[in-house]
């Protein structure tokens, strides 16, 4: 289970660097990349924005069925998995200087491998913990 949404979350995460056209910039972002960087955030935490995103994107949208699928439907926990893939992708920003090249590459191999040592040594123990608790609560859900 733990794979399945890890790639899932890669996904959506590969999704989100996709339709922000990547966040540019250092470690310490630049302005205007620190404000692109709160506009993908703000998707990715508001549903109405969010929603907008997923409706002009046929990629977002069948990632967004497959996550809602994995939750439910129950709106809380999908909030939950967008606000995981949020910090992945702020973590992901910061950690490769904001260059939307090395983001893209780096989740590209966590989707193939999300077991892989080099892409958890990118995220937080903080937002590995996240992803672990998520897992398994997502693993408890009913499925229809």
């Amino acid at each position: 289970m733990l794979f399945a949404m890890t790639t899932r979350l890669l996904a959506l995460t590969l999704l989100a660097l996709t339709l922000a056209g990547g966040v540019a910039g250092a470690q310490t972002l630049d302005p205007a990349s620190q404000e692109a960087l709160d506009v993908v955030l703000r998707m990715l935490q508001d549903p109405a924005l969010r929603g907008g995103a997923i409706a002009s994107s046929p990629d977002a949208a069948a990632a967004d069925r497959q996550l809602q699928g994995l939750a439910g439907n129950d709106p809380a926990l999908m909030q939950q998995i967008y606000d995981l893939a949020g910090a992945i992708f702020e973590e992901l920003a910061r950690g490769s200087g904001g260059d939307a090249n090395a983001m893209t590459q780096a989740l590209t191999r966590g989707q193939s491998d999300p077991a892989a040592a080099a892409f958890a040594s990118m995220l937080s123990p903080r937002t590995l913990e996240r992803l672990r608790a998520l897992s398994i609560k997502l693993s408890d859900q009913p499925r229809p």
